[in-house]
């Protein structure tokens, strides 16, 4: 709709301004008395060389648009008021007719690779990658939406010197049958005791060195502990990944690029870029540190692995993007990354984009699995689920599908709490508000969608296509309804699922505000209107939650 009163407003100023510029210009008043729209003429007094006042003036006497029912001016402001009737005939013809497809690109715009939630083998699924997990898959819905095939990559912590440290753990202190039993659990338990043994026996450091060398020389022992540390940890984290329902479509991790590495360091020597420096082969970059490649000993770095990676995920998925979504701490790797590639030559390295966010501290400190002080996303879920069950049950005890449901809001509740967050801040670990389920929170909107789909299930109404205005609380929620194809688009092109989140919050606000206040199953001559507006509404929340991925359960 902007687009079309923008182009309006060009036209009355005899095109002087492009559409694209004006479309910039327009913004939210903060009082809806004020108007629907406003245009402030300060920055067009720039280009045109007149006064806001006189610019103001000229749009009033020559604007012609169907959306705009009146105009009014204040000082250097044009404030439009909307053509209520017509706008809320387009928008719930329009949502009516697209359902859960409104607001989607239908466009096929290629493939975008995605590179998230990325856990470390042997080690617990914790509460510090619930943020790459959720923000990973809701940028992926996103890119869906907008017209992409989004391609999920998980790449594994499945490399490294702490896998060195775990075999010689294991070899000391690890039970095969008590790990069988509880794999992930028990692996963390001697990887913690190694680094407190360590503490006051160096030489289980050297003795890990040597059985990561072995590892990487494919001694077949330490590979077959390898793999079976990994093989357990994958099926832990699967079954988390269900609950949450994220699908990966690649689980290719460290380990995979471990053969590719030296064709990156050769390529680099054949160009030139490697220079010797302290001991490491590195590549001098401007404004940053250099970037090390490879030590003199012909250890590798996560610099090399990480070159690889981009260089086959461009040859295998010819992606338009590839998003990384990783905290951040690691924005000068990033950096260092992309800016390697562009010496390298590449010019899809400007297509690779950092989505840096911020930590779950607890206590106001990072997580440390190494000292034991983490807490495990599995018992977070399992707890918000209880809560949830135990909601049902005070409220709603006949409720069908109880477990079901109480999932749906358990996880709903964890994943809403971190996307309704801007990305870039850190968030203070609280499990007391993350299950609270009133407010700002996933169940909130969950509840509001089964309240419209309970009035939906009682409504004996013979549709057809003409609608009224609703008043003054409908009027608003209209407003936004026509905001939701913006919003998907501006949250995929900020990299920001928290657009989403917060406009689902608003919608479901405005809505209850409206039903508060009116009767939806009236028979009158409004009620059609009433009845397709929850239905738009119940649509539009639907699909909200879908982005950010959480379910939306018809009763609760």
């Amino acid at each position: 709709m902007n687009v079309e009163i923008a182009t309006s407003l060009a036209k009355a100023l005899n095109q002087q301004v492009e559409v694209t510029e004006m479309a910039t210009l327009l913004e939210k008043p903060k009082h809806a008395d004020v108007g629907d729209l406003a245009l402030p003429c300060f920055k067009l007094a720039k280009i045109l060389g007149k006064s806001p006042q006189t610019i103001a003036a000229e749009i009033e006497k020559n604007l012609k648009c169907d959306m705009i029912q009146s105009v009014t001016i204040v000082g250097g402001y044009v404030n439009l008021f909307f053509n209520q009737s017509l706008i809320t005939q387009q928008v719930l013809k329009k949502i009516r007719k697209e359902q859960r497809l409104y607001g989607t690109n239908l466009t096929n715009k290629g493939n975008v690779v995605f590179d998230f939630s990325s856990p470390n083998i042997a080690k617990p699924f914790s509460m510090g990658h619930l943020r790459s997990t959720v923000i990973g898959n809701a940028l992926a819905n996103l890119a869906e939406k907008n017209g992409y095939h989004a391609i999920r990559i998980n790449h594994l912590g499945d490399w490294g010197t702490q896998f060195g440290k775990l075999i010689v753990a294991y070899k000391l202190w690890g039970q095969q049958q008590t790990i069988a039993a509880a794999p992930i659990e028990e692996l963390l338990k001697i990887y913690v005791k190694f680094h407190e043994e360590a503490e006051q026996d160096t030489s289980l450091i050297e003795q890990a060195r040597a059985a990561f060398k072995a590892l990487e020389d494919k001694d077949e022992e330490a590979l077959a502990l390898w793999h079976w540390f990994r093989e357990v940890s994958l099926d832990e984290f699967k079954a988390l990944y269900q609950l949450l329902g994220i699908h990966f479509d690649a689980y290719d991790g460290e380990a995979f690029y471990n053969d590719k590495m030296q064709t990156v360091v050769d390529e680099l020597q054949d160009k030139g870029l490697l220079t010797l420096s302290d001991g490491a082969y590195v590549v001098e970059l401007e404004n940053m540190p250099p970037c090390i490649i490879k030590k003199t000993d012909g250890a590798t770095l996560y610099a090399t692995r990480d070159l690889a990676a981009a260089l086959y995920r461009i040859k295998h998925y010819h992606p338009e993007k590839i998003f990384y979504i990783v905290g951040h701490e690691q924005t000068l790797h990033f950096q260092q990354l992309f800016s390697v590639l562009e010496k390298m030559g590449y010019d899809w390295a400007q297509n690779l984009r950092h989505v840096a966010f911020g930590m779950i501290l607890k206590d106001g400190k990072k997580m440390s699995t190494r000292k034991g002080k983490i807490v495990l996303l599995h018992d977070v879920l399992t707890e918000a689920i209880e809560t949830a069950k135990h909601n049902i049950e005070m409220k709603n005890p006949q409720l069908q599908n109880k477990e079901e449901v109480a999932k749906q809001v358990g996880v709903g509740a964890v994943i809403f709490n971190d996307l309704k967050n801007d990305r870039l801040h850190d968030i203070d670990f609280s499990i007391e508000q993350m299950l609270h389920f009133e407010g700002e929170t996933g169940p909130y909107i969950q509840y509001t969608y089964a309240r419209i789909h309970s009035i939906l299930a009682k409504a004996d109404v013979q549709f057809d296509e003409t609608f009224y205005p609703l008043g003054e609380q409908a009027w608003q929620v209209i407003l936004l309804l026509d905001q939701f194809p913006n919003v998907v688009a501006s949250a995929y092109e900020q990299a920001d699922p928290s657009l989403v989140a917060k406009f689902a919050l608003q919608l479901a606000r405005h809505f209850n505000k409206y039903y508060a206040n009116n009767k939806i199953l009236v028979n009158d001559a409004m009620q059609n209107s009433r009845v397709t507006l929850c239905q738009c509404v119940a649509i539009v929340l639907q699909e909200s939650l879908a982005l950010l991925g959480i379910s939306a359960p018809e009763n609760m």
